[in-house]
């Protein structure tokens, strides 16, 4: 038997979980779009680490000048972003208030009921953003704690 690394298959497993929530929908694990934002999502996680993207954190105003990697991460966030919104923009087409599919729905249809409120918080783009939270928040911390479970069998297999 050879060796091989499961990472990107458990990365595209969880995602695909998570997009069915949310999105209410899953993607081939061939499909471009899916793709590019794993793509996306892997280089920001990577970028991440840089000096200028730390600083970024701290002074954006002045960084948002400067070139480097942190200007890579901006573009990769207003992409994955864009692909949200396109997502929500299907959604707002085809929602049925009376038979919520996923996540988005129901944010839309609290979006609704909170319409004539002055200070809701169910906006547009929160959802965007809450999304991209739970995309982002769920595939890394679940994929890696599945890695480590399958470490972990491979070391003991009597477990099984």
């Amino acid at each position: 038997a050879q060796p091989f690394n499961p990472g990107n298959f458990l990365v595209h497993a969880v995602s695909n979980i998570i997009c069915s929530i949310i999105f209410g929908d899953r993607f081939d694990y061939e499909d471009k779009k899916f793709i590019t934002l794993i793509e996306m999502l892997d280089e920001n996680n990577k970028l991440q680490n840089s000096v200028q993207t730390q600083l970024y954190n701290f002074f954006p105003t002045i960084m948002d000048h400067l070139p480097g990697p942190h200007q890579a991460m901006i573009k990769n966030a207003e992409k994955v972003d864009q692909f949200t919104l396109e997502i929500i923009a299907e959604h707002r087409e085809t929602l049925d208030p009376s038979c919520p599919r996923d996540f988005i729905d129901a944010f839309l249809n609290k979006m609704e009921q909170e319409k004539g409120s002055g200070h809701s918080v169910f906006t547009v783009e929160t959802l965007s953003r809450t999304t991209l939270d739970l995309f982002l928040a769920g595939t890394g911390t679940t994929s890696i704690t599945l890695r480590h479970g399958i470490l972990i069998l491979q070391k003991y297999p009597e477990i099984v």
